[in-house]
């Protein structure tokens, strides 16, 4: 495995410690929370006790020549596909099948964050998120991870930008 720059990327195989080693390496102070297994986005927001708007959704996005990038994404937005390629300078994106996402990441679907992913990809956040302090995947199941999205931000020189729009509401 290496990184977007061509270097090997370290650390160790579980997620947990990966996510931690990762985030000391940048300075980053996080908290894991462990939670129940939750059916939707709301779910997990209710049992976090926090709104859907404070979990931030990391999705991957596949690029036409095989890399990739992470979308920071609030709950109650998507991904804004022609803001999103506009702000990147394609004119092709998509979300990659869940074995591409995992070998891209480590991670699984539902689990994926960009610290401590198997490579470091380039991240780009919905500006709605600064400011706030956000809930996001922490590489495994059964687990939140709590951290500030300005200092995630720093840490991994996001781009901040108008990225998403509000979700369709659903029957």
């Amino acid at each position: 495995m290496t990184t977007a720059a061509g270097s090997p990327a370290v650390g160790p195989a579980d997620p947990h410690a990966r996510v931690k080693d990762a985030a000391a390496a940048r300075g980053l102070e996080i908290e894991l929370r462990e939670r129940p297994a939750a059916r939707s986005l709301a779910e997990a927001a209710e049992l976090l006790g926090i709104l859907p708007s404070g979990i931030v959704k990391t999705l991957v996005v596949k690029r036409s020549d095989d890399t990739y990038l992470f979308a920071l994404i609030p709950g109650g937005r998507s991904i804004s596909w022609p803001k999103l390629r506009a702000l990147v300078g394609v004119n092709k994106l998509r979300l990659p099948e869940p074995e591409l996402a995992l070998a891209a990441t480590g991670y699984e679907r539902g689990t994926i964050v960009p610290i401590g992913s198997t490579t470091d990809w380039p991240v780009y956040a919905d500006e709605t998120i600064v400011g706030e302090r956000i809930a996001m995947g922490a590489g495994t199941q059964g687990y939140s991870l709590f951290v500030d999205a300005d200092a995630l931000i720093s840490a991994y020189g996001a781009t901040v930008a108008d990225i998403s729009v509000p979700e369709e509401p659903r029957d």
